[in-house]
């Protein structure tokens, strides 16, 4: 009996718990583009008969994407925030409060080109700087008529500083206009403004000063896009210029490695005579400049203050916006196949300055991976590891727009723009749709760099800035207060 009830215990006695034979095991669950199995990189790459090609390669474009879209986020993340540091860095940044005595002489070189609607008033406005010792040269077209009636009347009221110096180069750009009127240049330091700047009276002064304080060969003022409220993209233009000029090349000129702004930007003018000025075939003169002279070690100052900032507006399509964009990315791209840079003298500089230079290649690399990507995800068995890397990106770029957030915010009240609510939803939605732009421009540069066309794509103006809803700037007291809340 004793056997017998054994027997029976041990046939009711279950096999291992939790573990179903092999006929009865569940089948998979079916998982969005995973496939029946979880694909691994081990998995794919387990044997060269079983190797997919095609797949790795779309693993490969997947997390290199990743990666360079990480590394450009990171590195443009930092940059913003350079100035931001400290309360005692932010200040540093901007002019002194109470200039010193003028010791140097300017000379303002404006070129302009079909640009009659706004140069009249931007030479009245320089003509009414303060400091004593002002040299104006209106750069007209020999085949633009009408920008030179202006340019010939502003010289009529203000025959003390204005002048006119007629460009006959063909075909023509901007670098062979200020090269024309290099020669007829009086003062020590020579400054560059485009036909439509808004420029406070008193900032000669301040740059003089600035020359002073830092024995400095190059000063960097601020330039700022004001018609945040014309269109989605004016608004991150807008912003673009506020981080670049409030903190961005602050960082470049402690890195002693700077691309100069196309204006605002004043040199003496024995070191662009040594330099035989502007190249004149480049895309980006300013950029190559400051290359150069970076090269050469010139020691570079930027100043940024809100009170004077040069004013300017955003092109006024995207169509205008994307040329000039490519513009500016075919430059760069100029200027690191010319290869001053690598008379830079430390590793780390000609490394920044690789980087930095080669990002059209980067942006345009992005472009073409991005729809690539978007298809593997959508519809190709993609290992787990890569699904996770190409969300890495998404943290500084996450991070980035809260930090422009802010920005638009701050902006808003250093400058007495009212910013609404739905400038922010713009300024969101629109982030990816215009790094995608930006990628598009770039890939343009690449090709029209590649096929050798060089023309120059001029950006038209129209004044929008001296329409934009701002109001005046707040004084330095109210500068400085919102400075120090923005660094605590």
């Amino acid at each position: 009996m004793r056997t017998t009830l054994l027997a029976l215990a041990a046939d009711a006695v279950p096999g291992p718990l939790l573990t179903p034979e092999p006929q009865q095991a569940p089948a998979p669950a079916d998982v969005p583009n995973r496939g029946v199995v979880d694909p691994s990189l081990a998995d794919v790459a387990r044997g060269a008969g079983d190797l997919d090609w095609v797949a790795l390669a779309g693993y490969t474009a997947l997390v290199l994407l990743a990666l360079a879209l990480t590394a450009v986020a990171v590195t443009t993340l930092w940059w913003m925030l350079y100035a931001w540091r400290s309360k005692g860095t932010l200040e540093s940044t901007g002019f002194s409060r109470d200039p010193h005595p003028p010791r140097n002489t300017f000379t303002l070189l404006v070129p302009g080109r079909h640009e009659e609607e706004v140069m009249g008033r931007t030479l009245d406005t320089l003509a009414t700087q303060t400091h004593p010792h002002v040299q104006i040269i209106a750069i007209v077209g020999h085949d633009d008529p009408g920008t030179e009636a202006v340019a010939r009347a502003a010289a009529e009221r203000h025959p003390d500083r204005i002048e006119v110096v007629v460009d006959d180069s063909v075909p023509k750009n901007k670098p062979k206009a200020l090269n024309r009127a290099l020669p007829f240049a009086t003062g020590d330091v020579v400054g560059v403004f485009d036909a439509e700047d808004e420029v406070h009276p008193d900032l000669l002064r301040h740059i003089d000063s600035r020359f002073t304080e830092t024995g400095a060969l190059v000063v960097q003022g601020g330039v700022q896009l004001m018609n945040f409220h014309t269109s989605w993209w004016a608004l991150r233009n807008v912003l673009e210029y506020y981080f670049w000029f409030r903190s961005r090349l602050h960082f470049h000129a402690g890195a002693r490695f700077i691309p100069l702004g196309g204006n605002t930007v004043f040199i003496r003018r024995e070191a662009l005579i040594r330099n035989d000025g502007w190249d004149a075939d480049c895309l980006a003169e300013d950029c190559e400049l400051g290359v150069r002279l970076s090269s050469q070690g010139a020691e570079v100052a930027v100043a940024y203050s809100p009170q004077y900032v040069t004013r300017e507006e955003t092109p006024g399509s995207l169509a205008s916006l994307y040329k000039q964009r490519t513009r500016w990315n075919q430059g760069f791209l100029q200027v690191l196949r010319k290869g001053e840079w690598r008379a830079l003298p430390t590793r780390s500089q000609r490394a920044f300055a690789r980087y930095l230079l080669a990002m059209p290649f980067l942006q345009a690399a992005t472009g073409l991976l991005i729809p690539l990507s978007v298809c593997l995800i959508l519809f190709a068995k993609v290992p787990t590891a890569v699904a996770l890397l190409t969300f890495v990106p998404l943290a500084p770029t996450l991070v980035t727009v809260a930090v422009e957030v802010a920005g638009l915010d701050e902006f808003g009240r250093l400058y007495g723009a009212k910013v609404r609510a739905r400038d922010y939803v713009r300024l969101i939605l629109g982030t990816i749709p215009f790094q995608v732009f930006l990628a598009l421009a770039a890939i343009r540069a690449v090709v029209r760099e590649t096929r050798g066309e060089r023309g120059w794509e001029k950006t038209e103006h129209t004044g929008a800035h001296r329409t934009a809803e701002s109001a005046p700037v707040p004084d330095l007291a109210a500068e400085t207060a919102v400075a120090g809340k923005v660094a605590a």
